[in-house]
């Protein structure tokens, strides 16, 4: 595994940066750059070719996103992963995975630092700061929607005894303050607390639910397709809240092509991914939905902040359909990932499956 030769560009990087290849197929480093061994304070004589499970302890199913983004040629971003190395705090990162240039296993692996988890204190005061924003939020979204519902109804009444220009203006309003409550609504769906209720669920019939509604709504003007295993175990999950990610995601592929396009709804079983759960608990992710469009692909400048609150790569757009993606696939213990290249983007959410005694009750 010799890495390519590199110069100034690589020792300029601001972001710490790996290459990642392959020894007798275990992840190794093949190097590092300067920002990379400062943040962690390693040399880069100390962890080349050594494996990269043995100096960096990575939060998530790493070696199968490596793999995702060999096979696909495609980068894969992970948001929110904490990375520890040793006995120091983990830190959390965004990290993002893309091919070096030609090279058939090389891959480059940028770590974006997120916030410093430091001592429990201090992720408590994160926490509820986070808490005290998102319960803001509600009680902002619920007292500005009571005078809205007054102005649009005066608006409507108004318009009744209108003709022309000045009709054309009341409509204007009841427009604007229908989609102020629209995102008011988002806001508050966003800053919902409470946890899913979870039971034996056939990810099939959630799909055909979401593949239905988008079909005769917003996605009316996109060719949609799937690819189901009809032997996939049932999932263990709110069905209602699993709806609300994948009309989520269908909307977000749909938008992205107003002229048309196709979306292939793609499931599958793979045994092999393992998360830890914030219980602790490892849990096993083998049921697997994919979502991909033929789109244009997310925009670089946000692709590796695309389920954060508020970042939008479509104009006028709010930012809080993937961002409640993202919560609510973590409150179900699993894990949602995108990659994205133009012509292609697929964001894959991966499940737990049900416990075996209540798949045997859902089948009686």
């Amino acid at each position: 595994m010799t890495p390519p030769v590199t110069g100034t560009i690589w020792a300029a990087l601001p972001i710490p940066t790996l290459m990642i290849g392959r020894i007798e197929k275990v992840e190794c480093i093949a190097d590092c750059n300067p920002a990379a061994e400062q943040f962690f304070s390693l040399s880069r004589r100390s962890v080349k070719e050594r494996p990269l499970a043995r100096i960096l302890q990575i939060d998530a199913p790493i070696d199968a996103a490596l793999e995702r983004c060999r096979v696909n040629r495609a980068p894969v971003f992970i948001n929110d992963v904490p990375v520890a190395m040793g006995e120091r705090p983990a830190v959390q990162c965004a990290i993002q995975l893309a091919l070096l240039g030609d090279q058939k296993d090389l891959v480059l692996m940028l770590i974006t630092p997120r916030e410093i988890a430091g001592k429990l204190g201090k992720a408590d005061g994160i926490r509820h700061a986070a808490r005290s924003a998102i319960g803001m939020s509600q009680m902002l979204a619920h007292e500005i929607k009571n005078p809205l519902a007054g102005i649009t109804g005066a608006a409507q009444l108004l318009s009744m005894g209108l003709s022309g220009e000045d009709r054309g203006l009341t409509d204007l309003i009841v427009a604007e303050t229908q989609r102020i409550v629209k995102l008011l609504d988002q806001v508050e769906q966003f800053g919902n607390q409470s946890l899913p209720e979870c039971r034996a669920v056939n990810i099939h019939d959630v799909l055909e639910r979401a593949r239905r509604s988008a079909e005769i709504g917003f996605a009316a003007h996109m060719k949609i397709r799937d690819a189901y295993d009809p032997s996939l175990p049932l999932v263990w999950a709110d069905a209602d809240q699993l709806l609300q990610v994948f009309l989520n995601l269908l909307k977000n592929a749909a938008q992205a092509q107003l002229m048309g396009g196709r979306i292939r709804i793609k499931t599958f079983f793979e045994q092999s991914l393992r998360l830890r759960a914030a219980s602790g608990k490892d849990v096993a992710l083998p049921i697997h939905v994919e979502i991909i469009d033929d789109g244009p692909g997310l925009p670089a400048d946000i692709a590796d902040e695309i389920f954060d609150p508020f970042v939008s790569g479509r104009e006028n757009g709010t930012g809080l359909g993937l961002a409640l993606v993202s919560k609510i696939i973590a409150a179900h213990d699993g894990w949602v990932t995108v990659e994205s290249r133009p012509g292609r983007t697929v964001f894959r959410v991966s499940l737990p499956r049900a416990p075996e005694n209540t798949e045997n009750k859902e089948a009686r």
